[in-house]
């Protein structure tokens, strides 16, 4: 069974970056200035980081030529894919979802900077089940699942 404790433990320092950005930058910027923001202070708080990482798909063992890229990919286990948008919706979650069932870390988080205060959804992929649950520990039955909590930074 997974342990959601401790892959929160994993995550905490990556939403502490992600709170430092959004009271020092405010809401309402362009997506780009949250994430130049947000490598500067993972870089600071010296946080291992990759930004704009990009993959290949596998298919039956073989990488594809296709790619997609991650915003970020922290401490090679957590995702954060990055929003400045009125509101998240079944889409945004969607595309962190695929990159999750993809790459199979142990955690992904999904933030908006543009509301007043930042909304954050953190997911968990559990390697037994091979399935994407939320914070409660449920599964998110499909990609387009609504079954999730929104945390807002204040």
């Amino acid at each position: 069974m997974i342990d959601i404790a401790a892959i929160k433990e994993v995550c905490f320092d990556v939403v502490g970056a992600i709170y430092n950005v959004k009271n020092e930058l405010g809401p309402g910027l362009n997506e780009k200035i949250y994430q130049e923001g947000l490598a500067i202070e993972l870089a600071l708080q010296k946080i291992d980081y990759e930004r704009e990482k990009v993959i290949h798909p596998i298919y039956r063992g073989q990488a594809m030529n296709s790619t997609f890229v991650l915003d970020f990919y922290c401490k090679n286990s957590v995702i954060v894919e990055l929003k400045s948008v009125s509101e998240l919706n079944k889409e945004h979650r969607a595309q962190l979802f695929n990159y999750m069932h993809l790459v199979k870390p142990k955690a992904g988080i999904l933030v908006n900077f543009a509301p007043l205060y930042a909304e954050i959804e953190r997911y968990y992929y559990d390697h037994e089940t091979d399935q994407v649950i939320n914070s409660q520990g449920k599964f998110i039955r499909n990609r387009y699942d609504d079954n999730v909590t929104v945390h807002r930074i204040k």
